[in-house]
């Protein structure tokens, strides 16, 4: 424990040293901003930066080169190539060397941190699956052990709490997204939790479309119940279908809509309120406001753990209730009280 709060201490000292002596004064928003957004370093502490490969399509023609040389020897940012970065954006330099307004045909594929960090997780997730998957075919018939041993138990309550029991007998083909879905949000929330760690699942456009996957897997699994309860649902008027159908269809895009911004939300507040309570050690400058802040967020630190597995489960939970949702047949009794299948 005295470790970890040297370590979280130490971090945030010398990134707001970095920010003080950049801007002459320690200005918490800017500093807090810096560490949730993306960008084309990727800064782990003061004089520790990995400048990204930036790489743009101009009007087809492909032009890569490092995110280095929009920075001088103060680390100020300057054009370069004819182009310039602002906000966390690549443009056009104009004569004065500022952003121009002129954005036809330029197209931005470069490796910002999100995306480097997207790559490491996604590395990480091949490594224990292929692991994981080599010792069943080696210890077949035997104990697990190891690895597996400890991600044995995480498989078999996904499939059988989640899958199982929100899917039905359908489950086995929405295990590998649903597997994939859950390991990859849990390791990319840790992993941002970590000192320089990208905020990859306070992303939104990341968040966007992990809900679109979970949508189209939606849609395109619904059967004839499912859909026959959007556009006639049962019990109800005919005369108010001209309401239910609408509201039947928003509600096809509201749930994936609320998994997007409730991942984005929690692990976006969650890294927010800590870089906070950090910050409150400069705004005051009080050696006495020192060690109470860093405890407070080292407890939210330990907190956000629970948090990144906990929103892992309620977003691959919720996934398999939708998928569920589309999947289920319903038996619907009639005026007469017969059911669909007549009994």
């Amino acid at each position: 424990m005295k470790k970890l709060f040297i370590l979280l201490f130490s971090f945030l000292t010398i990134t707001a040293q970095a920010a003080s002596s950049e801007g002459g004064e320690f200005k918490p928003g800017d500093m807090i901003t810096h560490h949730i957004a993306d960008d084309y370093t990727w800064h782990f502490a003061d004089g520790a930066v990995l400048y990204l490969p930036v790489i743009l399509i101009d009007n087809g023609k492909p032009v890569v080169f490092s995110s280095s040389n929009f920075y001088n020897e103060h680390h100020e940012l300057v054009p370069y190539n004819g182009y310039v970065m602002e906000h966390g954006h690549i443009y056009r330099a104009n004569a004065a060397g500022e952003p121009s307004e002129d954005k036809a045909g330029l197209m931005d594929f470069s490796i910002t941190k999100n995306v480097a960090s997207m790559f490491i997780s996604v590395a990480l997730l091949f490594f224990v699956f292929f692991s994981i998957a080599g010792s069943y075919k080696k210890n077949a018939g035997k104990a697990p052990r190891g690895m597996q041993s400890f991600f044995e138990p995480i498989i078999i309550f996904i499939r059988d709490e989640i899958a199982k029991a929100n899917i039905g007998p359908k489950y086995e083909r929405y295990m590998p997204y649903l597997l994939t879905i859950f390991f990859f949000i849990w390791f990319n929330n840790l992993l941002g939790l970590m000192p320089g760690g990208a905020n990859l699942t306070g992303n939104i456009a990341v968040t966007l479309v992990l809900a679109t996957l979970t949508l189209l897997i939606t849609v395109f699994s619904g059967n004839k119940s499912y859909w026959g309860h959007i556009f006639a649902t049962p019990g109800v008027p005919k005369w108010l279908a001209p309401i239910m159908i609408p509201v039947e269809l928003i509600g096809i895009f509201t749930k994936p809509f609320s998994l997007m911004v409730r991942l984005f939300a929690n692990i976006t507040a969650g890294h927010i309120i800590i870089l906070s309570l950090f910050s409150l050690i400069f705004i005051f400058e009080s050696i006495a406001v020192g060690p109470l802040s860093v405890a407070f967020a080292t407890f939210m630190n330990f907190l956000e753990l629970f948090v990144a597995l906990l929103q892992a489960y309620i977003f691959t939970l919720l996934s398999a209730m939708y998928f569920g949702g589309a999947v289920e047949e319903h038996d619907h009794v009639d005026d007469m009280g017969h059911g669909d299948g007549g009994h």
